[in-house]
């Protein structure tokens, strides 16, 4: 199975450790971020992945092959001269899915509890676009979900700022909160074939939730933490630590 770890941020809640290491790379536990997600990975099959590359992208090359790609096939997507956005990021790495089955991207500072295996088997069950993990943590903007956990629009509660700029009464959907973890059909790449090198995935996926299926993924006994500011990295390594005594 293949899989997208996006990399290429350039960690600004992080600093100043991103002074001089990208996100990627910062310590968890006595492991950088990017080791933790791709043994996660491996761990569930995935043996295909790319990496996307801007921010001290040479450390990342250089750590990679330093471990011999963990003994799985993985590249890189080198955005050094622009960051292409989420969106952008992943029609970039367009040529390395070309086997048309669906694959798994996944936000390098997230470590979570979540079954990569019952998400792949729901978003082929439901024959999805893409299939986005959300939870009820708490948050200002929220994806809006019907009845059946179908994407129908977005909220931010601070502006009142909705997506799609049309939708009413977004008080009666579910409101949950984006993992940055997600299963996509390689059918994507068709629809963002004629939009900008640069833009995010979410906006593509509010602007096709009027033809395509787009499902959230509610894991079971869910636990998440995402690693994107200095505050949370002592709360990181006993998560990293609760979740390898289990």
């Amino acid at each position: 199975m293949k899989a997208m770890i996006f990399a290429a941020g350039l960690g600004t809640r992080l600093k100043p450790i991103t002074d001089i290491l990208p996100k990627a790379l910062v310590p968890i536990a006595g492991k950088p971020l990017l080791e933790h997600v791709i043994l996660k990975l491996k761990a569930v099959g995935f043996d295909e992945i790319i990496v996307n590359i801007h921010h001290f992208p040479n450390q990342i090359i250089e750590f990679l092959k330093a471990n011999n790609n963990f003994g799985i096939r993985i590249e890189v997507s080198d955005e050094r001269d622009e960051l292409l956005d989420t969106g952008g990021g992943i029609r970039k790495a367009a040529r390395f899915f070309d086997d048309g089955k669906p694959f798994l991207v996944h936000n390098v500072d997230i470590l979570s509890n979540v079954d990569l295996k019952a998400l792949y088997h729901q978003h082929i069950r439901n024959n999805s676009l893409a299939t986005l993990v959300v939870s009820e943590r708490e948050t200002f903007r929220y994806l809006l979900f019907d009845d059946d956990l179908k994407l129908k629009g977005w909220i931010n509660e601070k502006t009142g700022e909705t997506k799609p700029t049309h939708l009413s009464k977004p008080e009666q959907f579910t409101k949950l909160a984006f993992s940055g973890i997600q299963m996509l059909s390689a059918g994507v790449f068709d629809l963002m074939e004629n939009l900008e090198p640069k833009f995010p995935i979410m906006d593509f996926y509010l602007n096709n939730t009027g033809t395509q299926t787009i499902n959230g993924f509610v894991p079971d006994d869910y636990r998440m933490l995402d690693v994107g500011k200095l505050n949370v990295l002592d709360e990181a390594e006993k998560f990293i630590r609760a979740q390898s005594s289990e």
